[in-house]
């Protein structure tokens, strides 16, 4: 009998689960060199404009559960219990997503891990580094919470191979006022489907940071001779019978797609990097944590 979709993506959660520690090791141990070159993000001041009740995480002070609120829910300690949130606090939230598509999965035979391995792995290690400086996480799906110690960044682990999203895009959901979004993706979707997606993100209104992760093989496409590409997302096969001879058609087009998102971005406030797997993930977390740094 068929496997049916549940227990498949139950699967897929399971398998991916179980290389979590190692990620996160991996993980804090890129945090950790490019915390040494790095200024921590804290921002003075607190702010008391109510936004919104939160459940209670691990390490929330006490003195900020709202006991009335809490009281409500029906439900036992520490399940139960409610924390007033501020809006300068949702104001410093970073909320993170990464794609979980079929082309996100491929690799060439030059690199040791694919697209989806190294956002994962990106995504993690901003989020211990900007833990660092005292901002609040989340990942970007449905019922997700913020959390803001170290001490968090196993629960933001365990909850990443929730994001099943395979459409390539980040899912509808509601979002901090005047946060921050980081999404970590090939970003080879339509324009149309980005634009739409920057513009919803404006709306909210949020700003943040695009970071499109593609295989060496991708930005280059450096095969010869007769060679059929096999789509990975339901789009067919296509033989190419001299792929040099479409190189440089490639290029432009793969060019002219990363120049359009950088000017999508652009106009909505967000800003957009390039990173290839076969490079130094130091170097584009560096980078992506200078490009979030507040102004």
């Amino acid at each position: 009998m068929p496997m049916t979709v549940a227990p498949l993506k139950a699967l897929q959660a399971e398998a991916l689960g179980a290389r979590l520690p190692p990620l996160l090791v991996a993980a804090d141990r890129v945090a950790s060199t490019v915390a040494q070159g790095v200024h921590g993000r804290r921002r003075v001041g607190q702010g008391d404009s109510f936004w919104q009740f939160r459940h209670f995480v691990q390490g929330d002070p006490l003195a900020r559960i709202d006991w009335r609120q809490s009281a409500k829910s029906g439900r036992g300690a520490p399940e139960g219990w409610f924390v007033r949130e501020t809006e300068w606090e949702a104001a410093q939230t970073v909320s993170l997503w990464r794609d979980a598509s079929a082309s996100m999965r491929w690799r060439s035979r030059r690199v040791p891990v694919d697209k989806q391995e190294r956002a994962e792995l990106l995504l993690l290690a901003l989020a211990s580094l900007l833990l660092r400086g005292g901002e609040r996480v989340m990942l970007m799906r449905p019922d997700a919470r913020s959390i803001s110690h170290r001490a968090g960044l196993d629960r933001l682990a365990t909850e990443l191979p929730l994001l099943m999203d395979e459409q390539g895009l980040p899912p509808q959901v509601r979002l901090p006022r005047h946060g921050t979004v980081v999404l970590f993706s090939d970003f080879l979707s339509p324009l149309e489907a980005i634009q739409a997606t920057l513009g919803r993100f404006a709306a909210a209104p949020v700003t943040g940071h695009l970071l499109q992760v593609l295989d060496p093989a991708e930005a280059v496409l450096p095969y010869q001779g007769r060679i059929r590409f096999r789509g990975v997302e339901k789009d067919g096969d296509t033989l190419i019978p001299r792929v040099e001879s479409v190189r440089d058609t490639y290029a432009r087009r793969l060019h002219a797609q990363q120049a359009e998102i950088a000017r999508l971005c652009g106009a909505v406030g967000f800003s957009f990097s390039v990173h290839h797997t076969d490079q130094a993930p130091e170097t584009a977390l560096l980078a992506l944590y200078e490009a979030l740094a507040p102004t």
